[in-house]
């Protein structure tokens, strides 16, 4: 089976830096409920949703730096390209036909 690989959040084309898609991964909640405030808010007062979307932006990366997904540091491959990591085999369950 073929995984799927995501780019990072930054270079998708449906998000602009990816702010609201990492609040909503980090806490658990569709980014749908930051990003429709954020579009009527922009409406009303464009320059302090700008500033308010870049501060987060900036919390959001320093986040990132500092406590880094371990899944995602688990899951990077420790070999050369094409190798599996040590221990891949048994990390993975079985796939049963049905």
């Amino acid at each position: 089976m073929m995984e799927q690989v995501q780019p990072s959040l930054i270079m998708r084309n449906d998000t602009i830096l990816g702010v609201c898609q990492a609040i909503g991964d980090d806490f658990g909640f569709s980014p749908m409920f930051l990003r429709v405030p954020f579009a009527v808010l922009l409406l009303l007062n464009p320059m302090a949703v700008v500033g308010a979307y870049f501060g987060l932006g900036a919390l959001v990366l320093l986040s990132r730096l500092v406590f880094p997904d371990r899944r995602r540091v688990a899951a990077a491959p420790s070999g050369a390209a094409g190798e599996a990591p040590a221990g891949a085999a048994e990390a993975e369950p079985m796939a049963i036909a049905a």
